[in-house]
């Protein structure tokens, strides 16, 4: 038996404008993971169980394309293993789907380091970070990369689709409130629709893109430096471009303000938007009324998490 986890993320700021070539900064979240166990089948058959999505099923009875079933298809072409092996595959999950937590790239790299171990290839990071980004491009059209990479290396990330991945100091730790709208993030229609706009003014969103490129920039410099309190602006900034970019929603809106309100230092929404979550930078002592206040706001659940 082999196993395997991978944390979840959250996108501090730079989402959308990363596919266009703009920096982000994202962290890893490890109060929440996914968890895979692999062991070997007694029946001929690769069976996988995932209560937390009410799955019990045959690999071969999953159309290809379905999420995990297509983890499994692509790592056994991947490496050459024919035919497909007797399999038990058990997989848990704390982090909440389709919320920008990176529920689906946490599964699929804990999937592949699972099978790593278990057929003893002692897959390096780069590879298997290579390979979760080909998964994520089956479901999210043209992603920027960003949640495979936090999910696979762990560590917060300074991240530009096609250079080196460069990880980043934090000079002082900050605290982040973490809330869910409870409300299905769909990426790849969010992802969609700016491109639309970017294809029919192409001059307008590249400016937009831009600001937030120097915000990002702007919050790195920041992190490192320890000056964690001069984040909440950028926040708010890179919130409002957000709702340019129409990747907001008035659920989203309603806890940011609700956050601002409450004491939050700024806030703004992370992932893909039009639901899924936002977060709020707050003073540690202040974490838990801010946390509060956005349940009575409507957030279905809440994450304190300190960034180090």
């Amino acid at each position: 038996m082999t196993h395997a986890f991978a944390p979840g993320k959250i996108i501090l700021f730079g989402e959308h404008a990363v596919v266009y070539g703009r920096p982000a900064l994202a962290v890893p979240v490890t109060q929440i993971h996914a968890d895979v166990e692999v062991t070997a089948s007694r029946d001929a058959q690769t069976w996988i169980h995932a209560p937390d999505v009410n799955l019990h099923a045959e690999l071969n009875t999953l159309p290809s394309d379905h999420p995990i079933a297509s983890v499994l298809h692509n790592f056994f072409f991947a490496f050459g293993i024919s035919p497909i092996p007797s399999l038990d595959i058990s997989i848990t999950s704390t982090i909440p789907v389709a919320s920008g937590l990176g529920s689906g790239a946490a599964v699929t790299v804990a999937l592949f380091r699972a099978l790593s171990s278990f057929f003893f290839l002692d897959l390096t990071n780069e590879q298997i970070n290579q390979q979760a980004y080909e998964i994520e491009k089956l479901h999210h059209g043209t992603p920027s990369g960003i949640d495979n990479t936090v999910v696979t290396y762990a560590r917060p990330v300074y991240f530009i689709k096609g250079q080196p991945i460069e990880t980043f100091k934090v000079g002082a730790p900050f605290t982040l409130v973490i809330a869910d709208t409870g409300i299905s993030a769909p990426t790849k229609e969010a992802v969609g629709d700016v491109r639309m706009l970017w294809e029919a003014d192409k001059a307008k969103w590249e400016k937009v893109f831009d600001e937030i490129g120097e915000i990002v920039r702007k919050a790195k410099e920041i992190i490192e430096n320890g000056e964690w309190k001069s984040l909440g602006a950028l926040m708010d900034a890179n919130h409002s471009l957000l709702q340019q970019l129409t990747v907001s929603s008035p659920e989203l809106d309603s806890l940011v303000e609700s956050a601002r309100r409450s004491g939050a230092s700024g806030a703004k929404l992370s992932g893909g938007g039009r639901g899924g979550n936002m977060i709020a930078l707050v003073e540690k002592e202040r974490a838990a009324q801010v946390s509060e206040a956005l349940l009575s706001a409507g957030a279905k659940r809440t994450i304190i998490t300190e960034v180090a």
